[in-house]
């Protein structure tokens, strides 16, 4: 566990090291109760995102924009441009997930389950709760959140797979929108592929 939380805190180092310079004045939440800030977010139903992009695997990469319409279902529809032009197009209903042009199973995985449970962290559900130097750690048989404190913002998560696959997402760069904080900046790995999203607009959508 001390191993997992000290990678978690340099993976959360090198984010807000990557971060913008400006200040950010965040209010302090410690000693807030753990379950009303998560139950206080169950009305957004529907997040949209502007974003650039960074998607890796091995040694190539690829830069570009996004655009993101998703729900907490999990449905979504997401836009890749590079250099101006239209690189990816995918959506997910209700499962059934379409992309143009094909993507390979890692890709597809980080870009649709991915992308939902690193945006919609605070629901997970039949969750365990332990403490530990500053963070509070969920965990249920399918996911890990590690929530600091004094910010209710996630630090790391991973999402497990019947077949074996873990996502593990990173986050950092705490900003406003509205009247919610949210991380700015978020890494999602599985396997050898990786994707960065440094998220520029966003706005969250009530039931």
């Amino acid at each position: 566990m001390k191993i997992v939380l000290r990678l978690s805190l340099i993976s959360l180092v090198v984010l807000l090291f990557s971060c913008t310079a400006k200040r950010v004045e965040m209010p302090v939440y410690e000693g807030a109760d753990l379950k009303e800030i998560l139950y206080s977010k169950n009305d957004i139903s529907t997040i949209e995102a502007t974003f650039s992009i960074v998607l890796e695997k091995d040694d190539t990469e690829i830069k570009g924009d996004g655009i993101l319409h998703i729900s907490r279902e999990g449905n979504l529809n997401l836009r890749v441009y590079s250099f101006g032009f239209l690189a990816l197009e995918l959506t997910s209903e209700k499962g059934d997930i379409k992309s143009i042009p094909g993507i390979d199973s890692n890709k597809r995985t980080i870009l649709t389950y991915g992308l939902r449970d690193c945006l919609f962290w605070w629901d997970i559900k039949d969750y365990e709760v332990n403490e530990e130097d500053g963070i509070y750690h969920l965990k249920n048989p399918l996911r890990n959140v590690w929530i600091d404190k004094k910010t209710m913002l996630p630090v790391k998560q991973t999402v497990s797979f019947e077949d074996g696959r873990e996502i593990s997402i990173f986050y950092g760069c705490p900003e406003k929108a509205g009247e919610f904080w949210y991380p700015s900046r978020i890494r999602v790995e599985v396997s050898r592929y990786s994707v960065t999203l440094k998220i520029k607009e966003i706005s969250f959508m009530s039931v």
